[in-house]
């Protein structure tokens, strides 16, 4: 079974970006990004409600990633420590060698090639450093922009499940994505 190791917390860089830890100095920024309707609309969750929120939110983030179940980065600008979004692997299945990743972007930062650079560097750590042999995402069917990232981050839809969740009344379809550790040759 798979082991990763997410301490010491691994801060990624990229030409833009510095992805680093989440602490509670980033409340306020997760209760504007998570109480966005536009951010949450596929989702699937309750949008956030206050401030005391997004600090149980990060007490959830910090236990789990103490328990090695999930680790989650916050993404800011360089030169500016002022989280703009969140990503990271929500879901581990360690005895398959997978992480389902998940993100979210603050909307005014969207269009600005954000995700197209921190999916990469998190796609990377999760082969090289975590060990993952697949790295998987599930979306809305709907959310056409972020099937859309994923597939340009190199992706491939696997398969549609049909009515998976019920979010607000009405059943919704999920797509399934998943990208592969590159084979070492040989």
């Amino acid at each position: 079974m798979l082991d990763p190791q997410f301490t010491p917390f691994p801060i990624l860089t990229t030409a833009r970006l510095v992805l680093r830890a989440i602490t509670v100095d980033d409340a306020a920024a997760i209760f504007r990004i998570r109480s966005d309707q536009r951010v949450m609309r596929y989702i699937g969750k309750e949008p956030t409600n206050s401030i005391e929120d997004a600090l149980r939110l990060i007490a959830d983030v910090q236990l789990d990633l103490e328990k090695n179940d999930a680790i989650t980065w916050a993404i800011t600008k360089k030169g500016v420590d002022k989280m703009i979004g969140t990503i990271g692997y929500y879901r581990l299945k360690k005895e398959h060698h997978r992480g389902e990743l998940g993100f979210a972007l603050d909307a005014d930062q969207w269009r600005q090639g954000i995700m197209s650079e921190a999916i990469p560097a998190v796609v990377e750590c999760g082969f090289d450093r975590f060990g993952f042999h697949g790295i998987e995402a599930i979306t809305d069917r709907e959310n056409v922009p972020t099937n859309g990232l994923l597939e340009a981050c190199g992706f491939v839809r696997e398969g549609l499940i049909r009515e998976s969740y019920l979010w607000r009344g009405h059943f919704r379809d999920s797509a399934i994505w998943c990208k592969l550790a590159p084979r070492s040759a040989g």
